[in-house]
């Protein structure tokens, strides 16, 4: 797994590449608790590059979901969005995984998502329906 940093106004943008598993995990967690720990608290979660998802990921991503909430902040995810044929777009099916797995488990509501990062930090835009 890769986690890159970026920004978009008042936005933390962590870019997350690869596998989200027991071993990779706890790399996204401290990336997470570091950008809390400096005092941000908009935060999105781009998993568009996410091939793969197992049950300590999920654990990551709701561990951030109530750390986000407990200090009063934004989570977003950037999930792919369903294509019409009922196909995942992104790359080679990046984030596909990440979703079903999210949607099998019954989570997915809980977390606010967008097809892209242009959508995630703009208020205006609504997130995807669960």
């Amino acid at each position: 797994m890769s986690v890159r940093e970026g920004e978009k106004g008042e936005w933390v943008v962590l870019h997350v590449s690869g596998e989200m598993d027991l071993v990779t995990s706890p790399l996204l967690r401290q990336r997470v608790h570091d950008a809390v720990a400096d005092g941000r608290r908009s935060l999105v979660l781009d998993l568009s590059e996410v091939f793969f998802c197992d049950s300590s990921g999920v654990g990551v991503l709701i561990a951030t979901r109530r750390l986000i909430r407990s200090c009063q902040g934004r989570l977003r995810l950037i999930l792919p969005a369903p294509a019409p044929d009922g196909a995942i777009s992104g790359v080679a099916g990046g984030g596909a995984h990440v979703n079903k797995v999210l949607a099998a488990l019954g989570v997915r509501r809980l977390f606010d998502v967008h097809p892209d990062v242009a959508s995630a930090v703009d208020d205006e835009a609504g997130p995807l329906s669960a």
